[in-house]
């Protein structure tokens, strides 16, 4: 007797491992899920990929056929201030575009006329100097607003810069252009120091007085 009562036992033996293994595989789902959540979280956080998303959120070097052109209707920040389809370039220490041959610059010169003339007087002299300054830069618009947003120390380099010039510079046309290349290095110096980047490619005069 103690045989045939044993053998009813044996199938609801078996029959409870089936919960087990069932909560076995709702755990291992569990944690498959869990670690692909974690994974999309840290990518929109910034955690994977960071560095390539920053750098795609800097200065941006504008192709040449999205310069901004008269009439074209592209305004700051548009397309052609270097929108999604320009192409993504690395911060540089300089601004200077890559020649491309007779063909001219490879990328677009993108102009911004400061507001208002300087002023200073000149090195060892009783005369002064009035200029009106633009710059031009083959970046986005980030270079400007980073001029703007930085207006009163790029007008204290200017004017310094302005103040150590000799007569001997401003009265030959060799020594403008000398003298417009410390004033693009100047304005890079400031840029440098308060956003990382420089980005001035050169400095034209809209107005040279001396007096």
């Amino acid at each position: 007797m103690s045989d045939t009562e044993a053998k009813p036992d044996a199938p609801a033996k078996k029959k409870s491992k089936l919960p087990r293994i069932i909560m076995l595989g709702v755990g291992a789902l569990a944690l498959v899920g869990g670690g692909v959540g974690a994974g999309l979280y840290a990518a929109g956080a910034g955690l994977i990929g960071g560095k390539a998303k920053a750098e795609a959120t800097g200065p941006r070097l504008v192709p040449k056929s999205e310069q901004k052109r008269p009439g074209d209707g592209k305004e700051e920040g548009g397309h052609g201030g270097g929108g999604e389809s320009a192409e993504a370039k690395p911060a540089e220490n300089h601004g200077m575009p890559t020649p491309a041959g007779e063909g001219g610059d490879r990328y677009a010169s993108n102009y911004y006329a400061m507001e208002k003339d300087f002023t200073a007087n000149l090195q060892d002299s009783v005369h002064f100097l009035q200029v009106g300054i633009a710059i031009s830069t083959p970046y986005d618009d980030t270079v400007i607003r980073n001029i703007k947003t930085n207006d009163i120390a790029v007008r204290s380099a200017v004017l310094m810069t302005l103040g150590d010039t000799s007569e001997d510079q401003v009265f030959s046309s060799q020594g403008k252009e000398v003298l417009a290349k410390r004033l693009a290095a100047a304005i890079n110096k400031v840029l440098k120091e308060k956003e990382g980047f420089g980005g001035v490619g050169n400095v034209y005069f809209t107005n040279f007085v001396v007096q």
